[in-house]
C-alpha cells in the first residue's frame, strides 16, 4: 500500500513518461483521454437527438400518407411498445434497490420512446406538439441516465456493487453453486474473522450448505478449516457462515500463567486463546456436569504441551490432587513438574493398582459426600478434587475398567483424562467415549479420524483439524464450560518454557493440600506405597524418587543403587520366581541328625529298633477359625510389608494348609475379605490387596 500511494503521489516527467509522441504527441493523447472519459455521458444525448426524430420520419413516409395505414401502424406500434417494455421489466435483474431503480429506469424510457414514436407515425416527428414532447423528454432521458452514471462511477458506486453483491457473499455464492441460498449480512470482526447470515430457500437445508464448505475454503483460498458453518438452534432454514480470513495465532501463543497462587479447582484455568484473539479457558469443576475429556492427536500435534499448560495451573491450587499416568515418556513430559504431580506412574503393574484401587475410592467419596449432603463435589467438601490423567490408556487398562470409572467418578470429584493418538474403537470403546464428554482434538492425519473425538455438530460444521503434525497446538474443544458457539472456533495452547513451569509450581508448594484422607485411605496399599510422592504444604521437602525395588524377605544377591525402574521390576521377577521354586522344597526338619551331613551317594546309617522307646504319635491339634484367619491375615500382610500387592489364590495354598483347612474355607475367606474391602477381585481371578488384614483401617 505504501509503495501504491508513493507511485500515485509521484510527479509525472513528461520529458521521460511513456506516451504517444506521434500524431499530436502528448495533446493528442490527452485530447483522447478526455473524451473516451465523456463518450459514456454523451451517449444518451446522442441517442436522444438522432434516434427519436430519425425513426419517426420513417415510420411517418412510410404509413403516415394513409389514414388507414396510419392507425394500423400506430395500433401496432402501440401494442409492441407495450410488450417491449413488459420484457424490459422482466429482463432487468432487480435484487437490490438499485437494480429496482435501474429496472424502472429503463422501463420508463422504452415506454415513453414507444410512445412517442406511435405518435410521430401518425401526425409527424416535427409538427407541435410532437417535436415539443421529443425535445422535453429527450432531454429528460437523457440527462436521467447521466445522472445514473455519476452515482455508479462515484462514492455511490461502491454501495451499488456492495449490496448487488451481497457484500461479494452473494457473488461467491452464485460461483459455488448455492442457487438456493441466501449470504447478507456479512460484517467482519475485527480478528481476522467475518461472519455472515445464511437463509437456504424451501427444498434446501443447511446441512447441504454444511456439505459445500470445502468448496467455499478453496474459493477463498483459506485452510479447510477456515469456513464453518453452524446452523440456528431456533430456525432449521438459517445458519451463520464464519470465515478465517487471517491467522492471528500463526506467531504462537504464550503460555498466560495463573493470575494469582492458591486459587480453587472451581476457577477457569486459561490454557491458550481462540482464533479470535479470546482467551481459551477450561472450568471442569464449576460445570453442572464434570465431563471427563478425551484429548487426541498424532505424535508432534501438541497434546504434551496442552498437558504440562494444564498441571501446572491445576499444581498452583488448593484442594486439588494430581495423578497422572504415562508409561512412554513420564519424565520427558512433565519431569520438571512432577513436584505438583502427587501420584507419578511410570509402570504398567503400578498404573493397575491404581485403577484397580479407584472405585474403592470413589464409593469411599461418595459416602462422605452424602455424609455432608452434598449431591456432587464441590470446594465446600472436606474431600479434594481429582485429575486422573491416563496416556494411552488402552496399554493401561481394559475398556470394562475404563468405563466403570468414567461412570461412576464424574459425581465424587474425580475428573478422568484420557490422551491418546486414535480414539478408535479398538483404542477406547464406544461405551467408554460416552463417558468422555468434553474433547480437546489436535491434529489428525485423516478427516475421518476426527469424528472419534469431536461431536458430530462440530465436524459436520466443517471444524475438523486434519492438518497432522502441521500446526501444533491448534485444536478444537468441547465441553468443560465452554460454550457451545466456541466450539467450532480454532484454538491454540501455549507454548510453555521448562524453567518457568518447575518455577511455578515450585511456588505453589505451599497452596498445594495432601491428598484426603478418605480417599487416601480408601486407595490403600497402592497409594500408601507410591514411589513418587509430590510436594505439599505438609510435605514440601518430599522429592519424586524412582520406583524401588520391593524387598524379599531374603534377597538372593545385591541390587545396585542406580538401577532403572524397568532393570527393577526385572530383577523382582527373576526374584520371586527364585523364591517361588525354592519354597516348594521342604527345608530339613532335623540339621543335627546323623544323615544331615551325608550326601546322595553315602549309605544311611542302620537305625535302632528302641530308638524310639515305643513313642506314638497324635494328629496335630486343628487350629480354631480366628487362628486359621490370622495365619491367612499373617501371610497376607507379609505380602504388604515387601511390596507385594497382587496374588492368586493357589499362592494361599501353603497358609491354608498351615491352618488346617481346605480350597473352600480359602475361597470363602476371600469373599469375605473381598466384602470388607481389604482386598480387590480383578478380572482374571487374580486379586489386589487394597489393606493388610492387621492394619488398622
Amino acid at each position: 500500500m505504501a509503495r501504491r500511494k508513493a507511485a500515485v503521489a509521484a510527479p509525472v516527467n513528461v520529458d521521460t513518461a511513456i506516451v504517444p509522441v506521434g500524431k499530436g504527441g502528448f495533446v493528442g493523447h490527452l485530447v483522447g483521454h478526455v473524451v473516451g472519459k465523456a463518450l459514456p455521458y454523451a451517449s444518451p444525448w446522442i441517442g436522444a437527438a438522432t434516434l427519436p426524430p430519425l425513426a419517426g420520419f420513417a415510420t411517418n413516409t412510410m404509413w403516415g400518407d394513409a389514414p388507414l395505414s396510419a392507425g394500423l401502424a400506430s395500433a401496432a406500434l402501440a401494442v409492441g411498445g407495450a410488450a417491449l417494455t413488459a420484457t424490459t421489466w422482466k429482463t432487468t435483474p432487480a435484487a437490490t434497490k438499485f437494480g429496482r431503480f435501474r429496472r424502472a429506469q429503463l422501463s420508463a424510457s422504452v415506454a415513453a420512446g414507444m410512445g412517442w414514436l406511435t405518435t410521430a407515425t401518425a401526425a409527424g416527428p416535427f409538427g407541435s406538439p410532437v417535436l415539443d414532447a421529443w425535445l422535453i423528454g429527450g432531454g429528460l432521458f437523457a440527462a436521467s441516465w447521466n445522472v445514473r452514471q455519476v452515482i455508479r462511477n462515484g462514492a455511490s458506486g461502491d454501495v451499488e456493487s456492495a449490496e448487488e453483491t451481497g457484500g461479494g457473499m452473494a457473488a461467491l455464492a452464485a460461483a459455488i453453486g448455492w442457487e438456493k441460498t441466501t449470504v447478507k449480512d456479512a460484517k467482519g470482526t475485527g480478528k481476522g474473522t467475518v461472519k455472515a447470515t445464511v437463509q437456504v430457500e424451501p427444498g434446501s437445508t443447511i446441512e447441504a450448505v454444511q456439505g459445500t464448505t470445502g468448496r467455499v475454503a478453496a474459493a477463498l483460498q483459506v485452510p479447510p478449516s477456515g469456513v464453518i458453518v453452524t446452523p440456528d438452534p431456533e430456525d432449521a432454514s438459517r445458519g451463520t457462515i464464519s470465515l478465517r480470513v487471517a491467522d492471528l495465532l500463526r506467531d504462537g501463543v504464550p503460555f498466560a500463567p495463573p493470575v494469582e497462587l492458591g486459587l480453587l479447582p472451581t476457577e477457569p484455568i486459561p490454557v491458550g486463546l481462540y482464533a479470535d484473539g479470546e482467551v481459551w479457558a477450561l472450568d471442569p469443576f464449576s460445570a453442572a456436569i464434570l465431563q471427563h475429556v478425551l484429548v487426541m492427536g498424532v505424535t508432534g500435534a501438541g497434546k504434551s504441551e496442552f498437558l504440562r499448560s494444564l498441571v501446572a495451573h491445576l499444581a498452583t491450587r488448593r484442594k486439588m490432587t494430581i495423578f497422572l499416568v504415562d508409561l512412554a515418556k513420564g519424565r520427558q513430559t512433565v519431569g520438571h513438574i512432577a513436584d505438583g504431580i502427587d501420584w507419578l506412574i511410570q509402570d504398567g503393574k503400578t498404573a493397575k493398582r491404581l485403577l484397580r484401587a479407584l472405585p474403592a475410592a470413589i464409593k469411599a467419596r461418595g459416602d462422605r459426600l452424602a455424609d455432608e449432603g452434598l449431591d456432587q463435589w464441590t470446594p465446600v467438601s472436606s474431600l479434594n478434587a481429582v485429575l486422573v490423567w491416563i496416556e494411552e490408556a488402552a496399554d493401561v487398562a481394559d475398556f470394562d475398567e475404563l468405563e466403570e470409572i468414567a461412570r461412576k467418578a464424574r459425581s465424587v470429584g474425580i475428573w478422568l483424562g484420557i490422551s491418546l493418538q486414535r480414539a478408535t474403537w479398538g483404542n477406547v470403546s464406544t461405551d467408554v467415549r460416552a463417558n468422555l464428554q468434553a474433547s480437546v482434538c489436535f491434529g489428525v492425519d485423516k478427516p475421518g479420524d476426527a469424528s472419534f473425538g469431536l461431536p458430530d455438530s462440530v465436524t459436520d460444521a466443517g471444524a475438523i483439524p486434519a492438518w497432522g503434525s502441521a500446526r501444533p497446538g491448534y485444536a478444537y474443544a468441547t465441553g468443560m464450560g465452554i460454550p457451545d458457539a466456541r466450539w467450532t472456533t480454532e484454538v491454540r495452547s501455549g507454548l510453555t518454557d521448562r524453567a518457568e513451569l518447575a518455577a511455578l509450581v515450585a511456588a505453589g508448594t505451599p497452596y498445594r493440600d495432601p491428598l484426603d484422607e478418605v480417599t487416601a485411605t480408601a486407595l490403600g496399599q497402592a497409594y500408601a506405597q507410591r514411589a513418587h510422592k509430590g510436594t505439599n504444604r505438609t510435605t514440601p521437602g518430599v522429592q519424586a524418587a524412582p520406583a524401588p525395588l520391593a524387598a524379599a524377605p531374603e534377597p538372593a544377591h545385591d541390587i545396585e543403587d542406580d538401577m532403572t525402574a524397568t532393570e527393577h521390576a526385572a530383577a523382582l521377577e527373576i526374584q520371586e520366581a527364585y523364591d517361588e521354586v525354592m519354597g516348594s522344597i521342604p527345608a530339613d526338619p532335623e540339621p543335627d541328625a546323623p544323615y544331615a551331613s551325608l550326601d546322595l551317594d553315602d549309605d544311611v546309617p542302620a537305625t535302632d529298633d528302641d530308638e524310639d522307646g515305643g513313642m506314638e504319635f497324635g494328629a496335630p491339634e486343628r487350629p480354631s477359625t480366628e487362628e486359621a484367619r490370622h495365619i491367612l491375615y499373617v501371610e497376607l500382610d507379609g505380602w504388604v510389608q515387601h511390596g507385594r500387592l497382587e496374588f492368586e489364590p493357589a499362592d494361599l495354598i501353603a497358609a491354608t494348609v498351615a491352618a488346617g483347612r481346605k480350597r473352600p474355607w480359602m475361597q470363602g475367606e476371600l469373599r469375605r475379605l473381598t466384602e470388607l474391602g481389604l482386598i480387590q477381585r480383578d478380572g482374571h481371578g487374580s486379586y489386589s490387596i487394597v489393606q493388610s488384614p492387621l492394619q488398622p483401617a
